[in-house]
């Protein structure tokens, strides 16, 4: 009944919520990844950041705090229902954001995503609108691509890896960025598939009561688990072996180091993957990103094989 009451807004809930609630609704801790892959495509870029870093800083500003956040906040509000039974002290089912506010802070979020987007160029601005659809369809009823595992956990990694690695290369070079970059870029945004189900193991009970079909949800947590590790692994696979291809053979063992490293995370995990989930999305996660730094270290214009 009090759950009830929180989501109605009822007359014990603050008229508006406090601006550590909003920060909270936005979930800082989930910044870090596009706020990284922005940061590497301004690495891959080559551009000096004596003179490109506002740009650089109003991206990563723009890939983190704003859009992630805003992402995150369309996410909350459409997934109040479900979060009151995953997660019940999240602002909106325990009452702390009232009524509405969380649809106007996804709202206002999105144009101000949009407004600071247009100040990175047409390339900027274009891939802000990709990803404020994005966030939205993976939310927001008719599409709520979160519904299905295999499709939303696609659209959060190409968000959150591949579209602000490609949108840096661009903005910061003023020009398509390289293939290899792009593709490197793709390669990742489809190995964190795996890390946005290593997510999903949280909240197994709440998204099989309201029909989420998350792939613990579909497979069983053991499946999940072991799909989520073929998944991350095997891009990082491909990426290593391009690298050395491409005749960037240091970076070609870092990388294929950093999956050795990660296999070794990974059985770990799989002998409780409901459990070990949030250890390995501290583990193995830093170990993929890194591999993601060492990419584009290489794949810089004038940068050593």
């Amino acid at each position: 009944m009090a759950q009830q009451a929180h989501l109605s807004g009822s007359s014990a809930a603050p008229a508006r919520p406090s601006p550590l609630v909003v920060l909270e609704l936005l979930k800082p801790i989930t910044w870090f990844p596009p706020m990284w892959a922005f940061a590497c495509g301004v690495v891959a870029s080559g551009a000096s950041l004596a003179q490109a870093w506002p740009q650089a800083l109003l991206g990563i500003v723009l890939a983190g705090p704003l859009v992630c956040g805003m992402s995150q906040a369309v996410n909350d509000w459409f997934d109040r229902h479900v979060d009151a039974v995953n997660e019940p002290n999240r602002p909106i089912p325990s009452g702390r954001m009232p009524g509405r506010w969380g649809l106007y802070v996804a709202i206002g979020w999105t144009a101000v995503s949009l407004a600071v987007g247009a100040l990175l160029g047409p390339w900027g601005f274009a891939a802000t609108v990709l990803a404020c659809l994005l966030a939205w369809a993976y939310s927001a009823p008719p599409l709520r691509l979160k519904q299905n595992g295999w499709w939303g956990n696609l659209a959060c990694g190409l968000s959150y890896e591949t579209l602000p690695w490609i949108t840096a290369a661009a903005v910061l070079a003023a020009t398509a960025p390289d293939p290899r970059v792009a593709g490197v870029a793709l390669l990742y945004g489809l190995g964190a598939h795996g890390i946005m189900t290593l997510n999903d193991f949280k909240s197994i009970e709440g998204d099989r009561r309201f029909g989420v079909q998350s792939l613990p949800v579909q497979l069983g947590a053991a499946r999940a688990a072991h799909v989520a590790c073929l998944v991350m692994a095997g891009p990082q696979v491909v990426v290593a072996v391009l690298l050395a291809v491409w005749g960037h053979g240091l970076a070609a063992a870092i990388v294929a180091g950093l999956v050795a490293l990660q296999l070794l995370a990974m059985r770990r995990w799989l002998t409780d993957p409901r459990a070990l989930a949030p250890w390995y999305n501290g583990t193995g996660v830093t170990l993929f990103v890194a591999g993601m730094m060492a990419c584009s270290v290489a794949l810089a214009p004038g940068a050593a094989p």
